[in-house]
């Protein structure tokens, strides 16, 4: 449930309303002047809230559900008790969160921490910083110099943009975010503590012990990606490391130096992504995926959650597990081995 101290709605919506947003089919015309005061999961609905219902699985114990509205397909309408508004569309999951964007703009589109706008007379800007009317700079930032901000972006309290760094229109760096060696696109979020354009993790062995690499290159991140909290992108060593637009990256994921990720992939949680590793378009990485160095991902691929790539998947492939292979080789090799772990049934007297 949304807190009306955190997400304020940014208007009263009827049943119809939403209907006409979603382009959703209202199945009882006479219910649209019902209003919406909120949205909720099917456990947590009340009579105001709009809920949506998505998979037979969860169509079982709906008699005591209470809501103003659900969305789901038609071949789940037969679930939903009498007397709620029932809006048909072909993707319930989808239009709830389209709604929900619309009624609730802050939470898919930070805001400031702080609720300034403009520039704040404590920060620390640098006098050949080049910021476009519209930025807002929050107080404890640091800007430093040569550096360039657009229109829309929001740099938060306590964040740090090193020298000659640029950042595009519309973007947001939180709390707690340095970036370094960067250059930055539009509508880019850089979410609580991530950390852009430090050293890669380059070492040789020297007369004295392990001697440092030097790391020359830069950071390109492109358009509209976005990267969780505490996750961490390195700066190339001589060529630079870039994050292709549209990309989504979880929370604390280690993106090493030289690294080129496409556009538009998922990269969940803790994946571990060493250097000089390239990666296709629409490529989805599942939480805790690790890959070796210097391998080339192809597009549209899916890898499994905790697997570890120690070779090149060609494009449009599904690979998992530890070592990781392709999914029909890996589940064959999984009930293999479940087989040697079944006990032997012991043959009967009469057999």
């Amino acid at each position: 449930m949304a807190d009306p101290n955190f997400f304020t709605p940014s208007r009263q919506l009827t049943i119809g309303d939403i209907a006409e947003f979603t382009g959703a089919k209202l199945r009882d015309a006479e219910l649209a002047s019902r209003m919406v005061g909120r949205l909720a999961s099917l456990a947590d609905s009340d009579p105001d809230a709009l809920v949506f219902l998505a998979g037979k699985k969860n169509a079982g114990n709906l008699a005591n559900l209470k809501a103003a509205g659900v969305l789901c397909t038609e071949d789940l309408q037969g679930s939903i008790p009498p007397g709620i508004a029932v809006l048909l569309t072909r993707n319930p999951h989808r239009d709830f969160s389209a709604v929900g964007r619309m009624l609730f703009p802050a939470s898919a589109h930070p805001v400031p921490w702080l609720g300034e706008s403009g520039i704040s007379k404590s920060a620390s800007i640098h006098p050949t910083a080049e910021i476009e009317s519209g930025a807002t700079i929050e107080a404890g930032a640091v800007i430093g110099k040569g550096v360039a901000i657009g229109a829309g972006t929001v740099i938060s309290a306590t964040a740090v943009v090193g020298a000659f760094c640029q950042i595009g229109r519309d973007s947001f760096v939180a709390p707690g975010v340095s970036i370094q060696y960067a250059f930055i696109g539009n509508r880019v979020y850089l979410h609580p503590g991530v950390r852009i354009g430090q050293d890669g993790f380059g070492f040789v062995p020297g007369a004295r012990g392990i001697e440092k690499v030097p790391q020359l290159g830069r950071v390109i991140i492109q358009d509209d990606v976005e990267i969780g909290a505490n996750t961490a992108v390195d700066r190339g060593a001589l060529a630079d490391t870039i994050i292709g637009e549209g990309t989504k990256i979880d929370n604390l994921v280690q993106i090493g130096h030289n690294v080129r990720i496409g556009r538009h992939c998922l990269i969940a949680a803790q994946c571990g992504i060493s250097g000089s590793v390239t990666i296709g378009d629409m490529t989805m990485l599942g939480g805790g995926v690790g890959l070796a160095d210097h391998l080339t991902i192809g597009s549209n691929v899916q890898i499994a959650a905790a697997s570890g790539v120690m070779n090149d998947i060609p494009d449009g492939e599904k690979w998992g597990g530890l070592p990781a292979r392709p999914f029909k080789q890996w589940f064959r090799e999984v009930a293999a081995l479940r087989s040697i772990g079944q006990p032997k049934r012991e043959k009967s007297s009469d057999e």
